[in-house]
């Protein structure tokens, strides 16, 4: 299977970009930090390997739009995130990191309004949901700052089965 081409992206302070094989060092600083961690699907990385093996499986899905967030002033690779599609649903959901150093800064609103716009252009988004564990206070932040609002109470568990989150479903009607 070819990989997907997707287009880099230009918000105010940041360049988004597809991530490549040669990010795998920027990219365990979120997924190795247990402070980013913690409420991520994931499991916590142990070693840059995993980080590698990830970016692999990237941009096979022309409906999962990952990029890589980095820095205009740097050109430091910070964090990452997107949207995915749910054709069962008809949703596409949001997903982001984002390394420790770099929180609350505003970034990645910013970067996830701007995928939000070129995914609009290029295909029909009627709505886009996103869920965070209770707890995590920045990523409801976040969702706000797009524009979501409250959908329904639900969980979600670690990829590996280690915890269980109690998290709500925060949605966009476009």
């Amino acid at each position: 299977m070819s990989k997907i081409i997707l287009p880099t992206l230009e918000s105010e302070r940041l360049t988004l970009r597809p991530l490549t094989l040669d990010d795998y060092q920027a990219v365990f600083k979120w997924t190795g930090d247990p402070r980013v961690n913690k409420y991520m699907i994931y499991p916590l990385y142990k070693n840059v390997e995993e980080g590698k093996a990830w970016l692999e499986t990237l941009y096979e899905d022309e409906k999962k739009l990952d990029y890589g967030f980095v820095l205009k002033s740097t050109g430091e690779l910070i964090g990452s995130g997107g949207l995915y599609y749910h054709e069962d649903i008809d949703v596409w959901s949001v997903g982001y990191n984002l390394a420790y150093d770099y929180w609350h800064n505003g970034y990645t609103p910013e970067a996830i309004k701007r995928i939000i716009e070129y995914a609009q252009s290029k295909y029909d988004v009627h709505v886009i949901a996103g869920t965070f564990a209770i707890g995590n206070e920045g990523s409801r932040r976040v969702m706000e700052k797009l524009g979501m609002t409250f959908y329904e109470d639900t969980e979600y568990t670690k990829l590996d089965g280690s915890e269980t989150f109690k998290a709500k479903t925060f949605h966009k009607v476009f």
